[in-house]
């Protein structure tokens, strides 16, 4: 598939890949004592549950999935029908729960992974996936990319560099002062990225389950047409391309695989989780580690586009590294990293400090959308007061800040906010931090 036609299935809402509902035990990519094994699980920790029910939590369809391996726990007798539901038909409205051997069996189950949820996917799956949706299958235009920074005031130059950034797929570095932008710049690119995509939520790795979904990075697509519903397999779930940020919390340990000692399942790391989207690291260069050490980490999965990650046990498992990372820093890139490592990330995106004219632009946008009547004069004296005196340099986030702190001020008063110089005197006094010299008069 050409990158037109990719494009044209992101617009015109058809996904470019659509995990369509396994109709045997062969497409679910799965063993059957792995599926046996979670029904056990399920009964364990909820008790008596519906044929129907059962299908729900695993994800699997009744008819062409479970109902084999029902039949076959049964045979087995580690679970047994403990009546029917008014108004189903079949396996459907079937009660099941286990027998003293099959809870003896589940805890056994348990002891090697205590994973209840839906089912996983097979690893070969979850390639596919991120394969079929990876970053650079889509482009961007001029028009998306301004469209996606309108909220913003930036510099023509930035504007024209971030567009061929996103389309590239590769790794990018802002660099600038904090509080110019760079971090919603970033968050914009995640929205210009198009289409929604399908993650699983959770993957099978010779046995051991490691959980993808994140509920505080994933955001969930609500608005899934009731025909696609029907269609896809409800093991995996479709949500916007994600956007996940690290900051200078950011250690070594946080790249692999984590492991749960209570439920021993592996949960995934923040690159795996940005699959098919954007890994912002901000504050780079403030983590812990050094920043040649982090870098390092990256040279083979930013050439290759897989990564190894580490199990448990020992063993390392090579996974699809389809991620647009970010590289944020208020710190001089020549201080970080080498020209070698340099040369590895094409793009390399400054964020200088906004003009006058841009800063005055900031202002009013501010003003407009907190309801301030905007006021030449008042800039003019907040400029005069607070900026030329000590030579403050103008950041974009200042605007914002400050009238928000207004404000509070205001409310605090139970007075009306305006540009007043009582307001502006009170708000910028408990912001910067250096004292002021003489204000004019």
């Amino acid at each position: 598939m050409d990158t037109a036609q990719r494009l044209a299935q992101h617009f015109e809402g058809t996904p470019p890949f659509l995990p369509e509902t396994p109709q045997n035990l062969e497409e679910t990519g799965l063993h059957p004592d792995q599926i046996s094994d979670l029904l056990l699980k399920h009964l364990y920790s909820r008790g008596t549950l519906a044929g129907l029910e059962l299908a729900q939590e695993i994800g699997l369809p009744l008819q062409q999935v479970l109902e084999s391996i029902l039949s076959h726990l049964q045979k087995e007798h580690w679970i047994e029908v403990r009546g029917a539901d008014a108004g189903g038909l079949g396996t459907t409205r079937y009660q099941y729960s286990l027998t003293d051997k099959g809870r003896s069996r589940a805890r056994e189950v348990m002891e090697r992974n205590g994973y209840v949820g839906v089912a996983p996917v097979s690893l070969a799956q979850y390639r596919q996936a991120v394969e079929a949706q990876a970053v650079e299958s889509g482009s961007i235009s001029q028009g998306i990319v301004r469209q996606a920074l309108a909220h913003l005031v930036l510099k023509e130059q930035t504007i024209r560099q971030v567009g061929p950034a996103v389309n590239s797929g590769r790794a990018i570095f802002l660099w600038g002062a904090p509080g110019n932008g760079k971090t919603a710049t970033a968050d914009a690119m995640g929205r210009m990225m198009p289409g929604n995509i399908f993650i699983p939520y959770a993957i099978d790795v010779e046995g051991n389950t490691v959980v993808l979904y994140d509920p505080m990075n994933h955001e969930r697509v609500k608005d899934v047409s009731t025909k696609l519903l029907k269609r896809f397999d409800q093991r995996w779930m479709r949500i916007k391309r994600p956007v996940i940020m690290a900051g200078g919390e950011l250690v070594m340990e946080n790249l692999d695989l984590s492991y749960d000692k209570t439920t021993r399942t592996h949960r995934a790391p923040f690159q795996m989780n940005a699959n098919n989207g954007i890994f912002l690291i901000d504050d780079f260069g403030r983590q812990a580690m050094p920043p040649q050490a982090l870098l390092n980490r990256w040279i083979m999965p930013l050439e290759k586009r897989r990564d190894f990650l580490t199990l448990v046990t020992g063993h390392q498992i090579e996974v699809p590294f389809d991620t647009l990372i970010i590289f944020s820093t208020n710190l001089d890139p020549d201080d970080l990293v080498d020209e070698a490592f340099l040369r590895r990330i094409r793009y390399k995106i400054q964020f200088p400090d906004p003009t006058p004219t841009e800063f005055r632009e900031i202002f009013m946008r501010v003003c407009r959308t907190r309801g301030i009547p905007y006021q030449d004069e008042a800039l003019k004296y907040l400029v005069q007061t607070y900026y030329l005196p000590d030579d403050r340099p103008f950041r974009s986030c200042q605007p914002r800040d400050l009238i928000e702190q207004l404000i509070d001020i205001a409310r605090f008063n139970q007075t009306r906010p305006v540009l007043s110089r009582e307001l502006l005197d009170d708000a910028a006094s408990s912001y910067f931090v250096r004292s002021t010299k003489k204000r004019p008069s």
